[in-house]
């Protein structure tokens, strides 16, 4: 029998060869006494016994609403959610038996809490229909266990981490508990507790049984309709192009039938990019080997919680009276040949690589030292390049959507994302904000790049355990897309971002530049690992719940901005123009502002979907029509507008506003200009005086009001001039032809030099646009709230007749009255806060903020949070002005004022250029 202490040590006294790059695949065996039976923990799988027929279990039907290929956790989900949604003809194609693929290893943990409010609302899901929903619509059991779930904590930032979980889950009633050294021993009796600093307990975690589940679900499907075909691999995907020359599915092929669908959902896991190549859509997933063991029985483990360590990056599963035991490490192993006939087979277990986690697993219950390995657990899993789903539908072919690339958690996700699926599939978009697992968060040029794609998804695969801190930064493929400032900002200092592939600016260091390097696979597979990493260095400087030691460098930025002159690059801004005979009809139905104004006004505008939720907020400027002068102008001989929008989620907004135009069979011409203008915005109550130097034209508030634009000369140069502030000042952007930026930038600061201007990042801009109340999407605005309830009722047309996308909802919800609407509010002690904490109003949890930062200039914190009605009410300015809130961060409550206007300039003084 083997042991799991004389693995360890057979691993470490063995000789290791070296390994070739990123892709070793072969097993070294150290000693003839390591186990060599593979097998999963789980007392009945799906797989069928050697010479059963392999041809389909059904006939195939000639045509469907939807075919859902792929029968793991994903694929039953989906099948379960769209039957249960009224859509029954609907199909699911396996090509073996069910969960054969990565379901059937998995180690079905299901955690509650996360560092995400809609992860958190995702998992109750799933939790709900394996432990609740299933068992009532079948009778039968799923193998849910409820033995709770325990988060070991080995650090002051660990734990900080955990209370901020802990806050959190108060808001959706998850129980939970920071429990101290001693109270975990007396939990776990067998756990070693002498370098805790503590833990948190979830009693109702536990643990999901993989053939359990996905038999029930399917059986459930299946009794309302839906068709479950095993044994039938999907050959090709047909795809036709209509009228308007747009890509739809047409029809999935088999080896036994071809079957007439609009609709493919794509589950297939680790063989979703094959799926995707038949039909001409790229997944930007990559396989990988994950591990675990399984152990021999260990007395008075019974009934113990699964247990995760995440500082020594180990798992611990309860596995009746016995323990699985896996986790993520550094050097995984790439499964680049992915083959078709795997199912239900294992990998032989890499002892070298797996060592490190029965390290901690012993240092965590030292009773492992002496107890047997029974099995080991070696299996594909596939793996994105932000460790975050791949879903929704693919930007080349309408009807071909997405829901793979689950990173080892399609059992947890699976429920909650299963659901949203078929929202998405059945009316249009999910029910709630799916953005971090929508494909269109990455642009178009990442996610077909293969070094992308590898070196983030492993980044983020060595990086899951790791503390999630508020303003960590990649490593991993950095450098993909360089503005025309990237090198003088670089030079003066500039601590960069990544968004979208673009560097932008995050902060200016007062020591010296500190670019990005090329990644180095923190030393993994014989890599140089990079050494005096400066920016590396800055970015550890960051792991920190407190303020971060350059938080002074940050407000110098901001009230520089406030008292004096700043200059933003913004050049990653997405820059479209939309021309076309349905020009006009497009803004309308697209825009909830009226955008038709004259030509050289610029409006602030969002963009819904159907049932009235913030799919973008933008500016959209008119045009003068004329001959084209690109890239500041396109030809135009009717209406035409430029749209600028922030560049990280420019993909998506690309995305939405082709899909609306295709649904509306509008003839538009929608024409990408994001990498042909750079942009910088120059804005302080000195930002005319500086101006007035470089550009050809009268700055004055008569001459250029606010909201308007114009295409100037700035020294010797064509710009696009624009009056806008994102940060509640004074102030223009320039957009500017790539080969001009240089020397505009140059000018602006040479004039700006006697007014002592200085460069600031977006680390700036989001204290300072919070302390305006400007929203930022996918933070305080989301698809899942209206303009209503973001307080944006001003970029509506309601008061006037024209039909926009997502008016009736909106009118409705204005008849109905407000149940949710966001707040902003302030503390009074300083201490930072990053959103996700509690608001209670009254003791009692109405909300969380979704949004925080320090506001320099009115010298306090605050958060932007959505609340609600604990009644189902109305929120009235009566509820919020006679409630007393409180703000929950890490388990320390503070007193919060609750502001209805925005504590900074309510009057927006400042951005007319008054100043008193």
């Amino acid at each position: 029998m083997a042991f799991l202490g004389s693995a360890v040590r057979r691993v470490v006294l063995a000789a290791r060869p070296p390994l070739s790059p990123l892709c070793r695949t072969s097993t070294r065996s150290y000693s003839t006494e390591q186990t060599k039976e593979k097998n999963v923990p789980y007392e009945k799988t799906l797989k069928q016994d050697e010479g059963v027929s392999s041809g389909p279990t059904k006939p195939l039907p000639r045509s469907a609403d939807a075919v859902v290929i792929g029968g793991g956790s994903l694929g039953c989900q989906t099948v379960y959610h769209l039957a249960k949604m009224g859509m029954t003809n609907v199909v699911l194609l396996e090509r073996d038996r069910l969960t054969a693929g990565t379901t059937w290893h998995t180690a079905g943990l299901l955690w509650q809490l996360r560092p995400s409010d809609v992860e958190v609302e995702l998992l109750a899901h799933t939790r709900n229909v394996i432990s609740k929903d299933l068992e009532e619509e079948t009778g039968l059991h799923t193998g849910w266990i409820q033995n709770g779930g325990l988060f070991i904590a080995s650090n002051k930032q660990r734990l900080d981490e955990y209370k901020r979980l802990m806050s959190l889950g108060k808001v959706y009633g998850i129980e939970s508990y920071v429990l101290s050294p001693a109270e975990t021993k007396d939990l776990y009796p067998l756990m070693n507790v002498d370098d805790l600093y503590g833990t948190l307990y979830v009693p109702k975690d536990g643990t999901m049984d993989p053939a359990g589940t996905c038999t029930t679900l399917t059986r459930a499907a299946s009794a309302r309709g839906a068709m479950v075909i095993e044994n039938c691999p999907v050959t090709g995907i047909q795809v036709r192009t209509d009228d308007l020359g747009v890509k739809r599915v047409k029809a999935v092929e088999t080896a036994h039938g071809t079957i007439e669908t609009p609709c493919v959902v794509n589950c297939a896991g680790v063989w979703a990019t094959k799926l995707g190549e038949m039909a001409g859509v790229k997944v930007p997933l990559i396989a990988m080997h994950h591990a675990y063991v399984v152990t021999e029985r260990i007395e008075g483990i019974q009934n113990m919680p699964n247990v995760r360590d995440h500082d020594a990056s180990v798992y611990l599963r309860l596995q009746g009276d016995a323990l699985s035991v896996g986790g993520y490490e550094q050097n995984p192993i790439f499964w680049d040949e992915v083959s078709d006939k795997f199912a239900f087979s294992l990998f032989d277990l890499d002892w070298d690589v797996f060592m490190q986690h029965i390290e901690g697993a012993i240092n965590r219950v030292p009773v492992l030292e002496q107890t047997g390995i029974k099995s080991t657990v070696c299996g594909p899993e596939s793996f994105t390049a932000d460790h975050k789903p791949l879903m929704g539908e693919a930007p080349e072919v309408r009807g071909f959507f997405l829901g793979c690339g689950f990173n080892s958690a399609g059992m947890m996700l699976g429920g909650g994302c299963g659901r949203e699926l078929a929202h998405w599939i059945i009316r249009g978009r999910p029910e709630k904000d799916m953005y971090g697992y929508d494909i269109r968060r990455f642009h178009n040029s990442l996610t077909d790049n293969a070094r992308w794609i590898r070196e983030r998804s492993h980044e983020s695969y060595a990086k899951n355990y790791s503390v999630v801190f508020p303003f960590d930064e990649p490593l991993a493929s950095r450098n993909m897309r360089k503005d025309p400032f990237h090198q003088v900002l670089t030079e003066q200092g500039c601590v960069f971002q990544e968004r979208h592939g673009w560097e932008r600016p995050g902060w200016f260091n007062k020591d010296g530049p500190a670019p990005v390097k090329d990644y180095d696979y923190y030393g993994a597979y014989e890599t140089k690992k990079n050494v005096n990493y400066k920016y590396n260095e800055l970015l550890g400087k960051e792991y920190t719940f407190d303020f971060p030691p350059h938080h002074d460098v940050i407000k110098s930025e901001c009230l520089s901005c406030r008292h004096g002159v700043a200059v933003f690059d913004m050049s990653y801004f997405g820059k479209f123009y939309l021309t076309g005979p349905d020009a006009k009809k497009a803004a309308d139905w697209l825009f909830t502002a009226d955008v038709n104004k004259k030509p050289g006004s610029t409006v602030y505008t969002c963009m819904l979907n159907k049932r009235g939720g913030a799919e973008a907020d933008l500016t959209v400027s008119r045009l003068e029509p004329g001959t084209a002068n690109l890239p500041l102008a396109p030809e135009s001989n009717g209406d035409a507008y430029y749209l600028a929008i922030g560049g990280g989620v420019a993909e998506h907004n690309w995305n939405h506003i082709r899909t609306v135009l295709q649904d509306q069979g509008f003839h538009c011409h929608l024409t990408d200009f994001s990498e042909d203008m750079g942009m910088i915005s120059i804005q302080g109550p000195k930002s005319r005086a500086v101006l007035q130097e470089v550009l050809d034209t009268d700055l004055s508030n008569e001459a250029f009001p606010f909201s308007t634009h114009k295409v100037v000369n700035a020294a010797g140069h064509q710009v696009r001039a624009m009056r806008l502030s994102f940060v509640g000042e004074l102030g223009w952007e320039l957009h500017i032809p790539k080969d001009s930026c240089l020397p505009v930038y140059n000018a602006v600061m040479a004039a700006g030099a006697k007014h002592g201007i200085i460069n600031s990042g977006y680390r700036a801009i989001d204290s300072l646009s919070i302390e305006k109340g400007y929203r930022h999407w996918h933070a305080d605005l989301r698809p899942d709230d209206t303009p209503l309830e973001a307080g944006l009722a001003f970029t509506c047309k309601l008061k006037g007749s024209i039909p926009f996308q997502g008016r009736d909802m909106l009118e409705k919800q204005k008849k109905e009255g407000l149940k949710r609407k966001i707040v902003c509010f302030t503390i009074d002690e300083k201490v930072p806060m990053f959103g996700l904490e509690a608001i209670f109003r009254n003791g009692v949890p109405v909300g969380h903020l979704r949004r925080s930062d320090y506001g320099f200039f009115i010298d306090k914190t605050i958060g932007y949070g959505y609340i609600r009605n604990p009644d189902g009410g109305v929120v009235s300015a009566d509820f919020i002005k006679t409630g007393e809130f409180t703000l929950e961060r890490m388990g320390v409550t503070y007193k919060a004022k609750a502001h209805i206007r925005s504590p900074f300039d309510p009057e927006n003084n400042r951005v007319k250029g008054i100043y008193a």
